[in-house]
């Protein structure tokens, strides 16, 4: 996987923390202080590059095992988190729109919450035989995007609302079924 795919993966996987900081900026009755945006852009990107690094050491564990049929699974993966975005995109629901980013816990719940995929994901890259200095500059790359892309969504909360931020999983949903396809085709043919 070469440093564009990366950078693009770890956009595809920004998409759920954009649209939860879009929603926790809305339910942000006071402006932010500079610390407390810090500590929520860390926290969701800590926790997505942590997700992904912990999903990559477990794929590596268990990569000897399953190598005959390991794009299949990377496919599998990529495609069912991204299909499962594109149809949040979809969801007439937006429950995520009275979130509390300010409260430690809700914080944590909601990092843990978006990170489930970047999990999944590391598998995946470790099932292509990504190369510890790739996936290191991988790791990094998701937690820039994370956290640029949840201060872009608090930032930009009250101007762009709930609405736009379905579409971005949407918009996540088909990166990462892209990205899975790739995978799966580059190792057929």
């Amino acid at each position: 996987m070469s440093y564009f795919e990366l950078f693009l993966l770890a956009i595809g996987l920004s998409f759920d923390t954009f649209a939860v900081s879009i929603s926790g900026g809305i339910g942000m009755g006071e402006r932010p202080r500079w610390y407390q945006v810090l500590k929520i852009i860390c926290f969701f990107g800590l926790f997505q590059s942590g997700f992904t690094a912990l999903g990559w050491g477990i794929g590596i564990s268990v990569s000897s095992y399953i190598e005959d049929f390991d794009h299949w699974i990377a496919f599998v993966l990529l495609s069912y988190i991204g299909v499962n975005m594109i149809r949040e995109g979809f969801s007439k629901e937006t429950s995520i729109s009275s979130i509390n980013l300010l409260r430690t816990g809700s914080l944590c719940v909601l990092a843990i919450a978006t990170s489930i995929d970047a999990l999944a994901t590391g598998i995946s890259l470790a099932l292509i035989k990504m190369t510890s200095v790739r996936a290191m500059a991988g790791f990094a790359m998701i937690f820039l995007i994370t956290a640029l892309a949840s201060l872009l969504g608090l930032k930009t909360g009250g101007i762009l609302g709930v609405r736009f931020g379905k579409r971005s999983e949407f918009v996540g949903g088909l990166i990462l079924t892209g990205i899975g396809l790739k995978i799966l085709l580059e190792h057929l043919w």
